[in-house]
């Protein structure tokens, strides 16, 4: 079974009144908490944030992530503190063999700035700005949003660590591949990477280097670290950010486009990729590795595609036959769905997943 470590250290520690403890003491805490000193080379570091009613959803990704993963995997789950028991009755119940543990954190922001934070876009979704700093014996973090799904091991996402040049300190996909239909360049009042923006529910990072770096700016000539930059950057651009951390970001690998490893549409595939027309090539040509189902699509009739997927994996018991309790059943949906445009492309959908298994029962008869 999983197992659960202690969060008691941070109800007791972490959440200081702001009339005791400011800014000061939230870096303080941040850096004090003696965390994992494992080395991301032995475990693969994977962060989810949880608030409102995506308790149901991040379970789905974790089981995800669990199914298809070679190395070991560590889950940092924030989330509300209501949260936390079901959090733990569920993932105890997991058979996850050894190969995963979790720690829970309840959702904290720097006391004297806390509201502005929590509602920048939506509840709780600018706590992954504060993960280098909280997570500070962690190396390296896979941060993704609770709507996604990944349809081959993390360990490959996680290979593109090695990737990195010198100056790369994180990866991301690009909002769109088609500009004609891009967010960012035709509405944005802000600056942004590249041609059509950067998509942060898939986010790779190097948090050493994170912590380690002075960021170029538009407010100071001089640079700042990853902790002094994030407030004067909300409190220069509140009123003109739409898509909250989100757009902070894009705005800071503006002005740092050397500091980021962009990788292909197929890691980070959502509705857009295909409900105007398929215009993600790779994966066309090699299906698709990380599934994004945001705008709520797992959970609406929209795009039924992206729900057919959902609830297969959501629906599939750990030590079931892959191929009859998942993939069959799942074909048969993707059938039902070739009346939208992202069912037109629905092999896409099922391309990686059936190498997924094939690889995994590959391992399995190796005793690997």
């Amino acid at each position: 079974r999983c197992k659960n470590l202690s969060v008691s250290f941070w109800n007791s520690y972490w959440m200081l009144p702001s009339d005791v403890c400011g800014m000061n003491c939230f870096w303080e805490a941040a850096f004090r908490y003696p965390y994992m000193k494992t080395r991301s080379s032995e475990k693969m570091h994977l962060a989810v944030v949880a608030c409102g009613e995506r308790l149901e959803e991040t379970v789905t990704m974790l089981r995800s992530a669990i199914i298809f993963s070679i190395k070991p995997l560590q889950f940092h789950i924030f989330a509300e503190d209501q949260l936390h028991e079901s959090f733990k009755d569920i993932l105890d119940d997991f058979p996850c063999e050894g190969k995963v543990n979790y720690t829970l954190y309840p959702i904290t922001f720097p006391t004297e700035s806390a509201a502005e934070w929590k509602k920048l876009f939506k509840p709780c979704a600018s706590q992954r700005l504060f993960l280098p700093l909280i997570l500070k014996n962690v190396d390296s973090l896979l941060y993704v949003d609770t709507d996604i799904l990944f349809l081959r091991p993390v360990d490959d996402i996680w290979s593109f660590l090695g990737k990195f040049n010198a100056t790369q300190i994180a990866a991301m996909a690009p909002e769109h591949e088609e500009p004609r239909i891009g967010w960012y360049n035709r509405f944005a009042r802000h600056p942004y990477y590249g041609v059509t923006g950067i998509n942060s529910g898939v986010m790779l990072m190097n948090m050493t280097r994170i912590r380690r770096k002075y960021f170029k700016n538009d407010m100071t000539s001089v640079r700042l670290q990853w902790g002094e930059i994030l407030m004067p950057l909300l409190k220069k651009y509140k009123l003109n950010i739409t898509w909250g951390d989100q757009d902070l970001l894009n705005i800071m690998f503006f002005h740092n486009p050397e500091s980021l490893y962009v990788f292909p549409c197929q890691w980070n595939y959502r509705p857009d990729h295909c409900i105007y027309g398929s215009n993600c090539r790779e994966a066309e040509e090699e299906g698709i590795f990380i599934l994004h189902g945001n705008r709520g699509v797992y959970h609406d009739d929209k795009q039924p595609t992206f729900r057919a997927v959902y609830e297969a994996i959501k629906n599939y018991s750990f030590g079931d036959d892959l191929v009859h309790s998942l993939l069959q059943p799942l074909e048969l949906e993707l059938r039902k769905t070739m009346h939208t445009y992202c069912g037109k492309v629905h092999k896409v959908f099922i391309k990686q997943l059936s190498k997924s298994i094939r690889d995994l029962h590959a391992r399995r008869s190796k005793g690997t």
